[in-house]
């Protein structure tokens, strides 16, 4: 099959620190080529790929010091899938809705996968505009907000099963890895690792729209002996950070879509001590994986008893659910039935103007 993954460009293909999407699209893309297909991957220039490679500008824009428009960027990389797209059987979106006008108008058949949260009212009118727009969830939990878009499927993360490894001995921290945000509530794992007694130590990027919420809300915290701050991790660096964790800390206060590290430390055999919002409850298995909690003195139970688990049935889970290959698999499987279902009417929306002999491509 020819297919076309079309990322972001704010972080390269793996991102060389933090960007879950980005890390997404590169073991999907991989995997992809392993599995014998071709793919053509739009991303970064400093991205890193088996598959064919089309960069719409040399390097990620977060590490681009000369950028100050990326929406041009972006534009850009609109205008190179769209001109190629005749090439491939099907183009798997990453970027959200920006493509949207553009697809109604063309043959391509086509699917996105929506990366981020969904339970903001903009969006209800948006995806009621463009009803006929095959999408994929994340999670369940992701598509309760637009129950009335068009779900094409719903596709769990998955990871190369080696790339982490089981750690049978922890030692005596607890672990919070991810972004510093209000929603993310590391002001929580703060807490819990205060209370408990326990070292907690911190692996985490601070974007711009965040550095007043870290210096007023966060760094005051952080003077605290049992919390060390590191910042931003690789993944060569995340894999001993996380497997050496006591457990991880998932305190969330929103409607998480997946949760990557959620399964990054199940791979590592690392339970999960996570707050019941969002995706939570899908993702992890009670008791196994770690534990489900809703509130601090269920966090604080829970830090006490996950000793009890076993990190090799953590590992298990893992193996068995959130692989690359199966979500590779499982996105063919909607790549198929997609392309099987298209069916072609020319544009016949207000104010459309037909490009030439293109037409609007619907489910």
């Amino acid at each position: 099959m020819k297919i076309a993954q079309v990322a972001p460009l704010y972080e390269s293909v793996p991102p060389k620190m933090y960007g879950g999407t980005e890390r997404i699209v590169s073991y999907l893309t991989e995997e992809l080529v392993a599995q014998g297909h071709e793919v053509t991957l739009f991303a970064s220039g400093d991205s890193i790929t088996r598959a064919r490679h089309i960069a719409p500008c040399p390097v990620s824009l977060r590490l681009d010091g000369r950028c100050i428009d990326q929406m041009a960027h972006h534009t850009l990389l609109l205008e190179q899938v769209f001109q190629q797209g005749y090439q491939f059987d099907i183009i798997h979106f990453h970027i959200d809705y920006l493509h949207f006008p553009l697809s109604r108008r063309h043959l391509f058949p086509h699917i996105t996968t929506l990366h981020g949260r969904l339970d903001i009212p903009d969006l209800e009118p948006l995806y009621n505009e463009f009803e006929e727009i095959p999408v994929v969830s994340i999670s369940l939990a992701q598509q309760r907000p637009l129950p009335h878009a068009n779900w094409a499927g719903n596709v769990y993360h998955g990871l190369p099963p080696n790339l982490f490894t089981l750690q049978d001995k922890p030692d005596g921290y607890l672990a919070f890895l991810g972004r510093i945000s209000p929603e993310k509530r590391l002001d929580r794992a703060i807490q819990i690792a205060e209370i408990s007694g326990i070292p907690l130590k911190i692996a985490a990027k601070i974007d711009r729209v965040d550095q007043d919420y870290f210096s007023a809300e966060i760094r005051p915290l952080l003077n605290n002996p049992l919390v060390e701050y590191i910042g931003e991790i690789d993944d060569a660096a995340k894999g001993e950070f996380l497997g050496k964790a006591q457990a991880l800390l998932f305190p969330i206060d929103w409607e998480e879509p997946f949760g990557l590290v959620m399964i990054e430390a199940m791979a590592c055999g690392t339970p999960v001590i996570a707050f019941r919002r969002g995706s939570v409850p899908e993702v992890m298995v009670e008791g196994v994986t770690g534990f489900i909690v809703d509130g601090l003195e269920d966090a604080l139970t829970a830090v006490n008893k996950v000793h009890e688990l076993n990190r090799r049935q953590c590992r298990q889970v893992f193996e068995e659910r959130y692989t690359a290959d199966l979500m590779a698999r499982n996105y063919l499987a909607i790549y198929e039935e997609t392309i099987a279902a298209a069916q072609f009417h020319r544009p016949d929306f207000p104010g459309s103007k037909p490009l030439g002999e293109e037409v609007l491509w619907r489910r």
